[in-house]
């Protein structure tokens, strides 16, 4: 079973900025936690949402370096400690969160690897899948008490994660996760951006009866630090720069990027809805045929998948906040 997949007519598009999607919208006295939040897409996501009164939490490896990148932002955001390719990491990156006794209207799992050379973290992991999602996957079920008691309260909470239409490259290698038979950089980052989506769909399903809905995104194509284990001439080979350097195609600009995610995480449009995949700040449609198209592959957007992915991240990384249902 398949989670639907239509556009809503949201009134934005691909060029639509973080301003354009938050403008009326009111976040004073919301509480948002952004993974990567110090960097790329993630800093814009959290100038936007701080911007608009929310209180957002960014989570970092690099905490002085996260609390330079965000000191000039206007509101209130702050740094913690966070490696999503180190669960023990986590653990205290959430144990430090829950104690504050804060509710989490909004997760936004920013944080994220692309295309790295063979990296083994953690049991021996592969690192595209264990920092996107596995890191990610542990992250929420930890804060989950957090999380759902945003839930609770009358605006709901939400969960976004920034998948890509990578995606589209490999579904879940299910009989080789780990890449342990051969390693291929952008099959790893295709099968790690649609465990994204999935866990999306699953987290959907677990968590609407708590008021908690979940959401999936493509950012769309931009220039960040994202593409730095990318050779030179890749880059110039895929057509995202010429042979100068200067960045061609039709990239999108770091506001129109992270727009797409803050709009998942605070559109009023979205409240009955979830367990989507969206880009240019809709929901997409059903991608066609070739490779790195417009829209969603079905596998990941599937509900038996997704429950499949959600059993093995449960037993790879030893968390599961819905184990008793």
């Amino acid at each position: 079973m398949t989670t639907p997949q239509q556009r809503i007519g949201s009134g934005f598009g691909p060029r639509s900025t973080t301003d354009d999607v938050l403008r009326g919208i009111d976040l004073g006295g919301r509480e948002a936690l952004v993974t990567g939040g110090s960097s790329g897409l993630g800093l814009e996501t959290t100038r936007a949402l701080a911007g608009a009164g929310a209180r957002v939490v960014v989570g970092a490896r690099r905490v002085a370096a996260a609390r330079e990148a965000v000191a000039g932002i206007r509101g209130d955001v702050e740094v913690g400690e966070l490696d999503l390719a180190d669960l023990d990491s986590v653990r205290g990156f959430a144990e430090r969160l829950l104690g504050s006794g804060r509710a989490l209207d909004m997760v936004i799992g920013n944080a994220g690897i692309m295309a790295c050379p063979e990296t083994r973290v953690g049991p021996g992991w592969e690192a595209q899948f264990a920092v996107n999602h596995l890191g990610h996957f542990a992250l929420v079920n930890r804060l989950w008490p957090a999380i759902a008691a945003a839930g609770a309260k009358g605006g709901g909470a939400r969960v976004v994660m920034v998948s890509s239409n990578g995606h589209q490259l490999s579904d879940i290698r299910w009989d080789d996760p780990q890449f342990e038979r051969g390693y291929d950089k952008w099959a790893a980052y295709g099968q790690a951006k649609t465990a994204n989506a999935l866990f999306a769909v699953g987290l959907d399903v677990l968590g609407r009866d708590a008021g908690v809905r979940a959401f999936s995104v493509h950012p769309g194509t931009i220039a960040t630090d994202l593409a730095r284990h990318v050779p030179r001439e890749e880059m110039i080979a895929a057509g995202w720069i010429d042979e100068h350097g200067n960045v061609a195609g039709a990239f999108k600009t770091p506001e129109q990027g992270a727009a797409t995610q803050v709009w998942a995480a605070t559109a009023p449009a979205l409240a009955e809805l979830g367990g989507a995949y969206c880009e240019d700040c809709d929901i997409a449609e059903r991608a066609g045929e070739g490779e790195l198209t417009d829209g969603v592959r079905d596998y990941a957007t599937d509900r038996a998948a997704a429950a499949r992915l959600w059993r093995l991240s449960a037993g790879l990384t030893g968390v599961d906040a819905f184990a008793t249902r």
